[in-house]
């Protein structure tokens, strides 16, 4: 059975880490992984997530299953954060499930769309997270791309996607990202999210939206914007999050999929087929990391110091941005990196060739994906001025 198999490529970006990990040069940098790092390059535990893991470790007294939806608190709790004060949370119209962090509710996201219709087209950003792509076709659907990042302009390509996506029907769905656009770090404004939603409620395709850096952005009501705009307009959506940045549970692989219907009946039948896919994946969800974020968000005093600490890692990604910006124009770089400074989350396009690229990690030990995407949280006050030197001798 093995021997008819081909050995295929391993992740570029995890293939950039191991490369990384044995590279010998004291000045090396990785701004390839996506994850959170401290001044120090330490991707560290947030105190109230340690707090939270004392009072579980101290009051959990078993381990039975949880139930294929997860914890009921926990799911709650999330509907609470993403929503707010949203009316479709009183109208009882929304249902959650717990899941192995944001690519396991991708997956069940995926899976659920497939059952609604086989072989659904689903509509994703050019470009999107890399594995946006594989998890859908892996589930069946077809995926197909609308104009999104202006790779000359270092921009939206706003127009040319709003009239792709005029042509999107009703039995097709379509991905964005809910802020902090993954990898290009443009997002959409207010105005443009108020006309994807009345473009979306006009043709009516299904949305999936895609949030795994809520509060990375500009805060986490700002982040959530297009978010509660399209619930409050659209009859069916999807949403899929992720704990694992703006809580730092990595290793917890704890997220949510949820779905909102057009009434409480239909709701509840789209909700059993989703318990369903739930079951014929991994059963029941993992319960630690969901029961650290319960913890936090149902406490007053733990919920404040998350804010404080979620603020204090969005100001550094910020302040990097513009730190980098600063450094470069020091060097005397006279192409214009101010894009930079505009847009939001981890990620950013640096906007170099691919041979630039590579010639940043041959000669410079500096990491970074083919395409010139950055993680903005490997940039620290230690290495931004090797950093803009070597950037400014590569071009």
């Amino acid at each position: 059975m093995f021997g008819n198999l081909s050995a295929l490529p391993a992740d570029p970006i995890l293939g950039l880490l191991a490369k990384y990990r044995v590279d010998q040069n004291p000045n090396k940098i990785d701004l390839g992984v996506g994850v959170y790092k401290n001044e120090a390059g330490h991707t560290a535990i947030l105190d109230c997530v340690k707090t939270a893991e004392k009072f579980r470790l101290e009051t959990e007294d078993t381990k039975v299953y949880i139930g294929p939806a997860g914890s009921a608190s926990y799911n709650d709790e999330m509907g609470k954060l993403v929503f707010g004060e949203h009316e479709i949370l009183s109208q009882n119209r929304v249902r959650t499930v717990s899941t192995p962090g944001g690519t396991g509710a991708l997956r069940v996201a995926a899976e659920f769309l497939r059952s609604c219709k086989p072989g659904a087209t689903i509509w994703v950003s050019d470009p999107t997270w890399a594995n946006h792509t594989g998890l859908f076709k892996a589930a069946g659907l077809t995926v197909k791309t609308y104009p999104y990042y202006d790779y000359e302009n270092k921009s939206l390509k706003f127009d040319e996607m709003l009239a792709t996506l005029s042509n999107v029907g009703k039995d097709d769905v379509v991905l964005f990202h809910a802020c902090c656009h993954n990898p290009s770090g443009m997002d959409l404004n207010q105005v443009q999210w108020q006309k994807i939603v009345a473009l979306a409620v006009e043709n009516g395709f299904t949305p999936l939206i895609d949030m795994a850096y809520q509060g990375f952005g500009d805060g986490l009501d700002e982040d959530a914007y297009g978010v509660r705009l399209m619930a409050a307009n659209v009859d069916e959506m999807v949403l899929c999050t992720s704990c694992s940045k703006n809580f730092g549970l990595y290793r917890e692989r704890i997220g949510a999929t949820t779905i909102i219907g057009k009434d409480v009946a239909t709701t509840d039948i789209a909700y059993s087929v989703l318990l369903s896919v739930v079951r014929c994946i991994y059963s029941m969800p993992p319960a630690h990391g969901a029961a650290i974020v319960e913890t936090i968000l149902s406490s007053d005093e733990l919920r404040q110091q998350w804010h404080e600490e979620l603020a204090q890692m969005r100001n550094r990604i910020n302040g990097n941005r513009q730190l980098l910006v600063d450094n470069l124009k020091a060097q005397g770089v006279e192409r214009d990196f101010n894009f930079i400074t505009s847009q939001k989350g981890m990620f950013s396009f640096l906007g170099i060739t691919p041979e630039q690229v590579q010639q940043l990690q041959d000669e410079y030990s500096i990491y970074m994906v083919g395409s010139s995407r950055m993680s903005i949280a490997g940039i620290a006050n230690s290495n931004v001025e090797y950093l803009a030197q070597s950037i400014s001798k590569v071009l």
